[in-house]
């Protein structure tokens, strides 16, 4: 279903872009997030061991910019992972005033039993489209994502 607004054919076709994007992210979405929720976990929770397990040890600051949340909102998702003994903060070596945040044995236990599954659920997901189609998907998402992005 698209737009009943009655506008000019570009803004008709915008907004039926937006809304049809919109709509296939949030029913993906859905559907994973049952699965990171049987986990136990939120998708930030989520995404933040995923970002731990892949990449190694971050700065808060680092994974604010990795999973585009704010500075607020990354100290929450470590205090909650953190009382769950998913991660630990340690002081950052050069700079006493920033915690670099590391995977415990348990978090990391949890993500390495994790991920496949998520995984396979989410390339069931994609594997709707052809390769060629998942292509030009990421390619569309890109262009759109860096516009105006400065």
């Amino acid at each position: 279903m698209g737009t009943y607004y009655k506008g000019t054919t570009r803004e008709v076709n915008s907004l039926n872009v937006y809304i049809k994007l919109l709509r296939a992210a949030d029913s993906i979405r859905s559907r994973i997030n049952k699965l990171i929720i049987e986990k136990g976990l939120t998708e930030s929770q989520f995404n933040m061991l995923d970002a731990l397990f892949h990449l190694g040890p971050l700065s808060q600051r680092e994974l604010g910019k990795k999973l585009f949340k704010s500075g607020g909102n990354i100290t929450m998702i470590v205090d909650n992972l953190e009382k769950r003994n998913f991660v630990k903060r340690g002081r950052n070596k050069n700079d006493r005033r920033s915690f670099t945040i590391h995977l415990t044995k348990q978090g990391n236990n949890l993500i390495e039993k994790s991920f496949p599954e998520i995984l396979s659920a989410l390339v069931d997901e994609i594997y709707i489209l052809n390769v060629d189609e998942q292509f030009e998907f990421q390619r569309i998402c890109k262009l759109l994502g860096l516009h105006n992005a400065g």
